[in-house]
């Protein structure tokens, strides 16, 4: 099983981003998928969440900044950052829970508020 998350880089206060995380190698539709993030000296936090029902949840810091999404068809669930701040700068990590509860991470991909 792969996870490939993509999408990071460098934006602006309030700017957007849209971070994407293709899995490879499972029954991707069954699955619920999170992005988490972890910023410099701090521990990795949840970001958000969506079942395979496509139930969402968010942390408190990102509602209604932030949308969770997923594309069955393409193995791929999307995070959709508007607003952004800099408090927002981290490493952005997508996790696949199965039906049997194991997770899988991929490798994290860098989002940085800045101007």
């Amino acid at each position: 099983v792969q996870l490939q998350a993509s999408g990071g880089g460098l934006v602006q206060p309030g700017g957007s981003l849209r971070l994407s995380c293709t899995v490879s190698g499972s029954f991707f539709s069954s699955n619920t998928m999170g992005w988490y993030r972890q910023a410099p000296g701090k521990q990795r936090e949840l970001v958000a969440t969506i079942t395979s029902g496509s139930s969402t949840n968010y942390a408190d810091s990102v509602k209604g900044r932030f949308t969770i999404s997923r594309d069955n068809a393409k193995n791929t669930v999307y995070l959709q950052m508007n607003t952004l701040k800099p408090e927002d700068t981290a490493v952005y990590y997508c996790k696949m829970t199965t039906i049997n509860f194991r997770d899988y991470w991929g490798k994290g991909t860098l989002v940085t508020v800045s101007s």
